[in-house]
């Protein structure tokens, strides 16, 4: 989302470099959705993959679609969402276009609408399957009822939400027990938070509790962000927004972090401010 006009902005040339650095550095899949960049992201991806010289089976791409923004690039006259069967087919189908791949690994849903009828996106889904556009299918931001009424017709691989040590809920309200009995793999959003965007009370506790474990964890703070979220058993894989090399190094290395479990837990009563009931 960040690396086109929505963003930094990334020439051709920059962006195909950034795609060989995550490349080399063990990052291989790319999180897209068709409205970034006011629908311009994708295809200037799809041209900088062109240039890196990266074969396609070296990377996963990831797609979202249904949001209808208005934009100069789309007719819609207010901000919507479209998840009837010929538009999510033509989504997927205009996201190969701009990416210039023949299949996306993944394929979302990327909000829930109280208009969408569950039957007529499984329709959808299973002709983009059977046609190999899509490999997998998920949804983001969606509640469990609601992954309940879409999973019931068709199977969902993952749900991308906003997780992260600031924006917890869904360790409380069941998404994530939903997720972890139906076998559906989270990807979180933001997974930093607002820790290193805001000066709170709550941002404060956070950075005053990473701080006293750093050395001990050989870590930045924000990889025993990434750490915290990643020792849920669900088994989060975190979206990583930055397009500083060094700090994509630094997310990667995250994942060799092994939070004890007390320190998991003082992490998080650092962002409630009390202690867990």
């Amino acid at each position: 989302m960040t690396w086109g006009s929505w963003g930094k902005q990334l020439s051709t040339k920059e962006m195909a470099d950034l795609i060989n650095f995550c490349v080399s550095n063990n990052i291989t899949t790319f999180d897209h959705a068709d409205i970034y960049g006011a629908y311009s992201t994708e295809a200037d991806f799809g041209k900088a993959f062109k240039a890196s010289g990266l074969k396609r089976e070296d990377i996963q791409l990831i797609s979202k679609c249904g949001i209808q923004l208005v934009s100069d690039n789309r007719s819609n006259t207010i901000k919507h969402y479209n998840y009837s069967k010929d538009h999510i087919i033509w989504s997927a189908e205009e996201s190969l276009r701009h990416l210039d791949t023949e299949y996306l690994d993944l394929f979302l849903l990327h909000r829930p609408s109280p208009l969408m009828v569950a039957e007529e996106i499984a329709e959808a889904i299973t002709i983009l399957k059977k046609e190999g556009k899509i490999r997998d299918f998920g949804v983001s931001n969606f509640t469990p009822s609601q992954m309940d009424m879409i999973g019931l017709r068709m199977d969902i691989d993952v749900n991308q939400i906003e997780f992260s040590l600031t924006q917890h809920t869904a360790l409380h309200n069941g998404t994530l027990d939903y997720m972890m009995t139906n076998g559906i793999k989270p990807m979180a959003w933001s997974p930093l938070g607002t820790v290193f965007k805001e000066d709170t009370e709550q941002t404060r506790r956070i950075h005053k509790q990473l701080g006293a474990l750093v050395d001990k964890y050989n870590a930045t703070e924000d990889q025993l962000l990434l750490a915290w979220i990643m020792k849920h058993p669900a088994g989060f894989n975190p979206v990583v927004g930055t397009t500083t090399k060094e700090r994509l190094k630094q997310a990667v290395d995250a994942a060799k972090i092994k939070l004890e479990l007390e320190d998991w837990f003082l992490i998080l009563v650092a962002a409630q401010g009390c202690e867990v009931s």
